[in-house]
C-alpha cells in the first residue's frame, strides 16, 4: 500500500483506527486523482470526519462530521483549515482542549481565538515530539 510509506508522523503516534481512515482514504484517492498533495488532502478531510488534531497526535471527536469548512467540502482543495482541530465543537469543548495544551489567555478568548491557539500549540506539540 503506497499510503503506509506515507503516513505522517502525527498519524503514526495516533490510535490504529485514526492510521486505517488516512490510510484507506489516501489509497482510494491514489486511483481516484492520481499520487499527489490531492490525495493527501483527500485523506486528511476524511480523517477529520472522525478525528481531531490534539497535541502531535490524532484523537477520536465526540461526534462524526466535518471539523471545518475546508473538510466539509467533497472535493478538498488547497486553501486554509483549522489545521486538525475540531473548529465546529462547542466553545467549552474548545476551552478544554486548550486547557490540555495548556494554552494562556483561554478563559477570556473567543471561539476563533481558541481555534487559532490550538493550532499554534498543536504545531508546537507536533515540532517538539518530532
Amino acid at each position: 500500500m503506497p499510503a503506509r510509506e506515507e503516513i505522517p508522523t502525527t498519524l503514526r503516534r495516533s490510535p490504529k483506527k485514526a492510521q486505517e481512515t488516512w490510510i484507506k482514504a489516501h489509497d482510494s484517492a491514489v486511483e481516484t486523482y492520481g499520487e499527489g498533495e490531492r490525495a493527501h488532502r483527500t485523506a486528511f478531510a476524511a480523517l477529520k470526519h472522525s478525528f481531531e488534531k490534539v497535541g502531535d497526535r490524532w484523537e477520536p471527536k465526540g461526534r462524526k462530521g466535518p471539523s471545518d469548512a475546508q473538510a466539509a467540502r467533497s472535493r478538498p482543495k488547497a486553501g486554509k483549515t483549522a489545521e486538525g482541530v475540531d473548529a465546529n465543537a462547542s466553545k467549552q469543548h474548545l476551552y478544554d482542549v486548550a486547557r490540555r495544551l495548556d494554552v494562556r489567555g483561554r478563559s477570556t478568548m473567543s471561539k476563533e481565538e481558541l481555534v487559532s491557539a490550538i493550532m499554534k500549540a498543536n504545531r508546537r506539540a507536533t515540532a517538539k515530539a518530532r
